[in-house]
C-alpha cells in the first residue's frame, strides 16, 4: 500500500504545459477523452478487448467565448455528452444477457436526475425550511449556513457511500486512470502504461473540483436568495412555497455552473502559490473520494481513448469509428494468427462475410464488430475440425458459388480439372452428358452453365441430391437418384464421374476436415477401386460410339484404373495442377 501511495504522488499537477488541453470522464469499464475537435471513448468489453468509438465535435459558436455563458453551455453540453457516453459504455461493457433495455436505461437516467435534484437542492432547502417553520428560528444567516453545510455534507457523504459499491469503485478507478493519463501527457512523458501509472490521480481540472465549486457557490447564491426573499416580506408566502422556491433554485443552477466553470478554468491556469493552492485544496482533497488507484488494464484503456483524441485532433481527415467497428487490417491479421496451419482461411472467411473478392480485402478499412465476432466463431468451429466450406455454407467451384453442407462432399480443385477438361472436350457441341456420382452437383452445374448440352446428374444419396437440386435449380438439368447405373437409361456422349476412391483403411487417418465429410462419398473399398470396376463393367452400355468416360482418380490410381477401363476403349491421362495423374479419359 505504501508503494502505491508513492506511485500516486510521484508527480503532482503543478507543472504546466503549453500542450493541447484534453479533459475526460470515467465510464462504465472505460474512459471518455475530449479534445479540441473530437471525443473518444474506450471501453473494456466482456471479452477483454478494448472497444473504441470516436466522433467529431461541432465547431464552437461565438457565444462560447462569452464568460459565464460559455460555462453554462459547456456544463449542459458536458451533461449531454457525458450521459450519452456513459450509456454507450454500459451497452459495450455489459454482457449481452445483462445489458439494459432502452426503456430501463431511460428510467434509470430520469431516476438519477430526480435523485440529484432531491439530494443536492431539495433536501438542503427542506432542512432550512424545517428550521424556520418547525423550529421557529428565522435568522437568515444561520439558516443559510446550515442549509449550505447540509448541502456540502450530503455531497461528501454521497461520494463516500457510493464509493463502497464495487461497480462505482471500479468507475472511480477508471477516473484515476483518466487523470493519470492526462497528467502523463501534460508532463511530456511518452504515453506508456508504466509512465501513466507513475503519475498522480489528482488533477486541477477535475469534474469533482468543478462540482465542489458548484456546491460552494450554491451555498453563497442560495444564501443571498434567502436574504433577498426575507426583504420581500409581502411575498414571503410565495417564496416559502416549496415548488416555487425549488424552481428558483433550479433556474439559478446554470448561472452557478457558469461561475464555477470560470473559477475552475482560472485556477487551473494560474501558477502555484499559497492562495491558488488553498482554493484548489478542497477540490483536490475530494478527488480522493472520486478517484482510486487504477490497475494497468485500466491505464491501457485510458491511453487508447487519449491517443484516439490526439490522432483525430491532429488529422481532420481521419475517419471516426463506432463501438461496433474495428480496424480490419488488425482483425484480419489476428484471425490469421489463430489459424496457423491455414492462415489463408481467415481471408476466405472475411471474403464470405463481407461479400468481397480476396483482392478487394486490402481496400477494407473498418469492419463491424458483429462480423468480427462471427468470424471468430467460424474460426472456433474450424479449429474444432469442421470444414471451412461447411461453416460458410458454400464453396466456389470453377467460379460458381455452390451450396454445400455435411450431406455432400466438398468440391476440390482437382475436380475443377475434370470439369474444365469436359467442357474443352464438348467444344461447344450440344451433347448429352451424364454426371455420375454428382454429389453437390458441382460438375453438372458448371457444364450446364457453360455449354448447350443436355445434362443428367445422378447420385445414390437422396440427401446429396437435395443439395444438388438447389445448386442446379433453373439450369435444366435432369436429376436422377440412382445407385451407379441402376437407374440410368439411354446413352450419352460424355460421362463424367468423381466416384469415391479413398481406400477404406486410409479414411480414419485423414484430417478432421476430410473425415467430417460423408463417408459414403469417400470410401472406395479396400483398394479404392470398387466403383471404377462398376463403371468399367457398365459404361459401354450407356456410352455412344465415339463417346468418352472421364473419371477423376486418386494420385496413385491412374494406371490401375486404365487397366480396368481398357475394355471400354482407348485411354489417356490428364494431369492436375501439381503434375499428378488425375483424370482418366477413355473413348469408346
Amino acid at each position: 500500500m505504501k508503494e502505491k501511495k508513492q506511485r500516486d504522488n510521484k508527480y503532482d499537477t503543478s507543472e504546466k504545459s503549453c500542450r493541447t488541453l484534453i479533459g475526460g470522464q470515467a465510464l462504465m469499464e472505460g474512459v471518455m477523452m475530449r479534445g479540441k475537435t473530437s471525443v473518444a471513448m474506450a471501453v473494456r468489453a466482456p471479452d477483454g478487448e478494448i472497444e473504441l468509438e470516436t466522433e467529431r465535435l461541432k465547431k464552437p459558436s461565438k457565444v462560447r467565448k462569452i464568460p459565464i455563458l460559455r460555462g453554462v453551455i459547456v456544463f449542459v453540453n458536458s451533461l449531454i455528452v457525458g450521459m450519452r457516453s456513459l450509456l454507450k459504455s454500459s451497452e459495450v461493457s455489459a454482457p449481452e444477457d445483462e445489458a439494459l433495455s432502452k426503456t430501463s436505461t431511460a428510467i434509470a437516467v430520469i431516476a438519477g436526475v430526480l435523485l440529484a435534484v432531491g439530494l443536492f437542492i431539495a433536501a438542503p432547502w427542506f432542512v432550512g425550511w424545517a428550521i424556520k417553520n418547525w423550529g421557529h428560528y428565522n435568522n437568515i444567516a444561520v439558516v443559510s449556513v446550515i442549509e449550505g453545510a447540509t448541502r456540502l455534507l450530503i455531497f461528501v457523504l454521497y461520494l463516500a457511500l457510493v464509493r463502497l459499491m464495487p461497480d462505482i469503485k471500479r468507475t472511480f478507478m477508471y477516473h484515476g486512470a483518466e487523470h493519470r493519463t492526462i497528467n502523463c501527457y501534460e508532463r511530456g512523458l511518452p504515453l506508456t502504461v508504466e509512465n501513466v501509472q507513475s503519475c498522480s490521480t489528482k488533477h486541477n481540472r477535475c469534474g469533482t473540483t468543478f462540482l465542489f465549486f458548484v456546491v460552494m457557490l450554491a451555498i453563497i447564491v442560495y444564501a443571498l436568495l434567502n436574504w433577498v426573499f426575507s426583504l420581500l416580506s409581502p411575498y414571503t408566502e410565495l417564496f416559502e412555497n416549496f415548488f416555487f422556491s425549488l424552481l428558483i433554485r433550479l433556474l439559478c443552477l446554470p448561472i452557478i455552473a457558469g461561475l464555477s466553470y470560470e473559477l475552475l478554468r482560472g485556477l487551473a491556469a494560474l501558477p502555484d502559490n499559497k492562495f491558488t493552492n488553498a482554493l484548489r485544496a478542497p477540490g483536490l482533497a475530494l478527488q480522493k473520494l472520486s478517484t482510486a488507484l487504477p490497475d494497468d488494464d485500466m491505464a491501457e484503456v485510458a491511453i487508447a481513448a487519449f491517443k484516439a483524441v490526439l490522432e483525430l485532433d491532429a488529422d481532420e481527415n481521419k475517419q471516426t469509428i463506432s463501438f461496433y467497428e474495428r480496424e480490419f487490417r488488425y482483425e484480419r491479421k489476428k484471425l490469421a494468427e489463430r489459424l496457423p496451419d491455414n492462415p489463408q482461411d481467415a481471408d476466405w472467411i472475411f471474403c464470405d462475410l463481407l461479400d468481397k473478392k480476396r483482392s478487394e480485402l486490402n481496400d477494407v478499412n473498418r469492419i463491424k464488430i458483429g462480423v468480427v465476432k462471427t468470424a471468430n466463431g467460424y474460426a472456433d468451429r474450424l479449429l474444432g475440425g469442421e470444414p471451412l466450406d461447411y461453416i460458410l455454407g458454400n464453396s466456389e467451384f470453377c467460379g460458381v458459388k455452390l451450396k454445400v453442407d455435411n450431406r455432400v462432399l466438398i468440391p476440390r480443385f482437382e475436380t475443377e480439372v475434370l470439369a474444365n477438361a469436359a467442357i474443352a472436350r464438348i467444344d461447344g457441341r450440344p451433347l448429352d452428358v451424364l454426371d455420375l456420382c454428382t454429389g453437390s452437383g458441382c460438375i453438372a452445374a458448371v457444364i450446364a452453365r457453360n455449354t448447350a448440352c443436355s445434362v443428367t446428374a445422378s447420385d445414390v444419396s437422396a440427401a446429396a441430391l437435395d443439395v444438388a437440386k438447389e445448386n442446379l435449380k433453373g439450369l435444366g438439368v435432369n436429376i436422377v437418384q440412382s445407385d451407379m447405373f441402376e437407374g440410368i437409361s439411354g446413352e450419352f456422349d460424355i460421362i463424367v464421374t468423381n466416384p469415391p476412391y479413398v481406400r477404406t483403411f486410409e479414411i480414419d487417418d485423414l484430417s478432421p476436415q476430410v473425415t467430417a465429410q460423408p463417408r459414403t462419398a469417400l470410401d472406395g473399398g479396400e483398394d479404392g477401386l470398387r466403383f471404377y470396376r462398376i463403371i468399367a463393367d457398365n459404361t459401354s452400355a450407356h456410352l455412344k460410339d465415339g463417346g468418352a468416360i472421364m473419371a477423376e482418380v486418386g494420385y496413385d490410381q491412374a494406371e490401375e484404373v486404365i487397366k480396368l477401363f481398357e475394355k471400354i476403349g482407348k485411354c489417356s491421362i490428364i494431369k492436375d495442377l501439381d503434375g499428378k495423374d488425375r483424370i482418366v479419359v477413355c473413348e469408346k
